[in-house]
């Protein structure tokens, strides 16, 4: 998988679990702890797009 392909299926990723995050803090009967490991995945996939961006292969 070449270095964009894999920065755009992680920033579709990222995108995917903002919607999901949005939707369960909609819903009261959401779990805290859910949303906890939403934001903590998101966040994970932050860090990993931005590393990617940054390495010297990605300009």
């Amino acid at each position: 998988m070449s270095l964009a392909s894999h920065l755009d299926e992680l920033q579709r990723k990222h995108g995917d679990i903002e919607r999901e995050l949005t939707d369960a803090m909609n819903h009261p009967s959401v779990d805290d702890l859910e949303i906890v490991n939403l934001k903590r995945r998101k966040l994970a996939i932050k860090d990993e797009i931005e590393k990617l961006k940054g390495s010297p292969t990605a300009h």
